[in-house]
């Protein structure tokens, strides 16, 4: 606790031995530590102290108990008459007096020890200088230990000064701290690197802003005191987030964000305030870049907008000029075919004229399905509540066919419906155009159906033909696209669309924020699924 045993005793304690020696007139003193095990006499006057067992030790039979004891003759007393350092071993003690050592929470250390080899006696205000010399060992000894308390104190707030001036000269963030007056008094690496100086104490809080050239986050705007967050922690106590240019001379602007509070000493008294600013330069700039790019994508966007409604019209104008004349040839050649009516010779002119007719009827079909396209990239309706069983008959009624479709129970949604019955209209007519079993001779047939799935209703449009192989399920919703087909039962020509019916159902789809999708029809077929999702549907009330 005090660290006395096996320390040299300094000049201060071996002084008090010495006055010892004379206050009691004696030609012997000692002052004796004593252990578990040993008695070590740590400076003596008249003799060369050492070390012995504790065992063999006068004063450790009593220093336990507090009280000054005085032995005019050690050998007529019980207690010491066997002792090795009265019987001739190790002395020939008679006059013996011992104060003892007691700290003041009642630990014993050992006894301040006067003694003669002669018999004698001490008087009462000897006894009392002597105990009034052990007070003085008592405070010579903590002293010692307050020192050696405060030598390992100050060695560990030196390597803790040491650490902290690691850590703050290590980091990449710049910290800077003020006294209670707002005068700085430290500035890490990274702050003196980011202001081009160190902390300056003259320099008053006013002019800090100026000297180390602090802007707004604008990096234009000069802050004012109010705004420095360094005086902003001091007088509000906290500041969070306060962001802040600092243009140093011969440097780049940085930008930096900054966090800090006030502190206090442990009585409440204020101590200043610490500011920790991060550099957020490079995210700023990483900022600036996204949002400009953001614009520009945002203005190709419009113009691939026009671009698209331009090239929608466009279609839309050269179809519907297209099938003008069209309509005209094919009236023509209608007038020829029947004027060739009758004879073998006339034969291949018939022929020729129902190829023509064929290829006029194949334009007329594609300048529909153009148009159609057009419709389907043009400005989206009001979206309106509407039953999608009614658009689903009323599609099945443009189509004027024979073939079974059956329309189940369908939804009320909230959707643009011209778009939703062309969608319909254009899936069934798919699905017609690629039936499967009037080869057979059946009738194929259709199905429209829907279902009520976590998230919304899904739509779908069977068919009981060939179906779609796995790997072109994604490719038929791209424009263009057309898969091999299996040939008309009636004409024995090949079945070929114009491979923009589904791409078209997949523009409103996408218009109205869904999606579409084509499965394996468990009965054979294929069946095409769509849903109708939000903003541009959202379900209603039957």
């Amino acid at each position: 606790m005090l660290g006395l045993l096996d320390a040299a005793a300094d000049d201060e304690l071996e002084a008090v031995v010495r006055v010892a020696a004379a206050v009691a007139g004696v030609p012997h003193a000692t002052l004796n530590l004593i252990d578990a095990d040993r008695q070590c006499q740590l400076t003596a006057v008249g003799f060369e102290g050492g070390d012995s067992p504790r065992t063999e030790s006068m004063c450790a039979l009593h220093f336990r108990d507090g009280a000054v004891v005085h032995v005019p003759d050690a050998r007529l007393d019980p207690r010491f008459a066997r002792s090795a350092w009265v019987d001739g071993r190790l002395g020939r003690v008679r006059l013996y007096a011992s104060v003892p050592l007691v700290t003041a929470d009642g630990h014993a250390l050992g006894s301040l020890c006067v003694f003669d080899t002669t018999p004698g006696g001490l008087s009462a205000d000897q006894l009392a200088r002597l105990a009034d010399l052990g007070g003085v060992l008592m405070a010579l000894f903590e002293r010692r230990r307050r020192e050696r308390v405060a030598a390992e104190v100050a060695a560990q707030l030196e390597e803790r000064t040491e650490l902290a001036e690691a850590v703050l000269g290590t980091i990449d963030v710049a910290v800077v701290a003020a006294g209670p007056d707002g005068r700085l008094t430290l500035f890490n690496r990274a702050a003196q690197e980011w202001h081009g100086a160190d902390a300056d104490p003259s320099a008053a809080p006013a002019e800090h802003a100026g000297r180390y050239a602090l802007f707004e986050a604008d990096g234009t705007t000069p802050l004012v005191l109010e705004r420095v967050p360094l005086h902003r922690a001091l007088v509000d106590g906290v500041v969070t987030g306060a962001e802040m240019v600092i243009c140093a001379d011969g440097t780049a602007p940085r930008s930096v964000v900054a966090s800090g509070r006030a502190m206090a000493r442990a009585d409440g008294s204020p101590l200043g305030a610490v500011v920790a600013m991060a550099d957020v330069t490079e995210a700023r700039a990483r900022t600036r870049t996204l949002q400009e790019l953001h614009g520009e994508l945002a203005e190709r966007g419009r113009e691939l907008e026009r671009s698209n409604e331009e090239l929608a019209r466009f279609a839309a104008v050269a179809s519907h000029d297209l099938r003008a004349p069209m309509t005209v040839v094919d009236g023509y050649l209608e007038l020829l075919e029947d004027e060739l009516v009758g004879g073998e010779a006339r034969a291949p002119q018939r022929a020729w004229v129902a190829a023509a007719r064929r290829s006029v009827r194949r334009m007329l079909g594609l300048t529909s399905s153009l148009l159609d396209d057009a419709a389907a990239g043009a400005a989206a309706r009001e979206p309106e509540a509407v039953d999608v069983g009614e658009l689903a008959r009323e599609a099945v009624s443009d189509l004027a066919t024979d073939v079974v479709v059956e329309v189940g129970v369908l939804p009320h949604l909230v959707c643009d419906p011209v778009a939703v019955r062309q969608l319909l209209q254009n899936l069934v007519g798919n699905a017609l155009h690629h039936g499967g079993r009037a080869a057979e001779g059946a009738h194929p047939r259709v199905r429209v159906g829907a279902e009520l799935v976590e998230g919304g209703w899904v739509l779908s449009v069977a068919d009981d033909g060939p179906g779609v192989p796995p790997q072109d399920r994604d490719r038929v919703f791209e424009a263009f696209t057309r898969l091999p087909q299996p040939s008309d039962p009636a004409t024995g020509e090949r079945r070929s669309g114009h491979g923009l019916g589904l791409a078209t159902c997949r523009r409103i789809v996408d218009r109205h924020g869904g999606r579409i999708w084509m499965d394996e029809n468990p009965g054979g077929g294929a069946t095409v699924r769509f849903t109708l999702a939000p903003p541009g549907a959202r379900p209603a009330p039957a």
